[in-house]
């Protein structure tokens, strides 16, 4: 496995690569869902390259970028026994030159759910997840279904820049508890680790009720909003929405989206599971 810290180093490897290549852009601190997608790719793939970097264009102002979890020599310990063609482990100032200037905004999807809670946010995924595109070069990227929203908005950016790139989604990778795995799991407490759960809890609670015949999501947004009082987490937002315009829905009639934000704490987690109405 090879360590790149350069974009000009990253791309002569992409041109001596012969095959096909698929890609996992990641900030790091790694878990099962990360290694999840790399399977999955090195399944499809002749090789497989993966990104760590803490992107601070992502992270608004009063946010954890200089917080987030990081341990890079485990990460790379990870995928060295994975197997993998390379790790594109850039710097700041690699990514982001001086008098960096230029962004990519998907507009309407961006404003939306995580977007409308995080101003800028998805310009920031949007504009590093180009610029990995644009020195990889794969012929697939992967990403995992928790970030329901950053998969939309990753397809539309593709199809509408032309990147030749398909995007493969991985299931959302979960503890035994039903706790979706995410980097940010380590800021909980042991009381707001267990109180977490209530996440899947309030969207196996929307299938439930869906499933049962209700069609109003006000009434499914009440249920669940009702049941995570229950618990120490504070709502952000729960949605019900369209899972590919991410519209929210006035009556759930077919295939909805539904997801939430919810705070244990100062951590801020998300969720999603897609309920298919019959």
């Amino acid at each position: 496995m090879k360590v790149i810290k350069t974009i000009n180093e990253m791309r002569k490897l992409t041109i001596e690569m012969s095959g096909t290549v698929g890609f996992i852009p990641t900030m790091g601190y790694l878990h099962h869902g990360h290694l999840s997608l790399v399977r999955l790719a090195k399944k499809k793939n002749d090789h497989v390259v993966v990104s760590i970097f803490v992107n601070p264009k992502q992270f608004q102002p009063n946010e954890d970028f200089a917080s987030y979890p990081r341990d890079t020599e485990k990460d790379l310990q990870l995928l060295q026994d994975a197997n993998i063609d390379a790790v594109f482990l850039p710097n700041v100032s690699e990514m982001y030159p001086e008098n960096f200037a230029t962004y990519i905004t998907i507009e309407s999807l961006s404003k939306k759910l995580e977007g409308k809670s995080r101003p800028g946010h998805f310009q920031g995924v949007a504009t590093i997840v180009a610029k990995l595109f644009n020195i990889i070069q794969p012929q697939q990227a992967y990403f995992g279904q928790k970030d329901a929203q950053q998969v939309v908005i990753m397809k539309k950016m593709v199809s509408d820049l032309q990147f030749p790139v398909e995007i493969v989604v991985g299931p959302t990778i979960r503890e035994q508890d039903g706790l979706a795995m995410s980097s940010r799991n380590v800021y909980l407490s042991e009381k707001e680790r267990k109180e977490a759960t209530i996440l899947f809890q309030s969207l196996k609670l929307a299938e439930e009720l869906i499933r049962k015949g209700e069609r109003n999501p006000v009434s499914v947004k009440k249920e669940m909003n009702d049941f995570i009082k229950k618990s120490v987490g504070v709502v952000d937002y729960i949605s019900l929405a369209d899972p590919d315009t991410l519209d929210e829905v006035e009556n759930i009639k077919k295939n909805t989206l539904v997801s939430l934000a919810v705070f244990f704490g100062k951590t801020r987690l998300i969720d999603n599971i897609v309920v298919h109405s019959v």
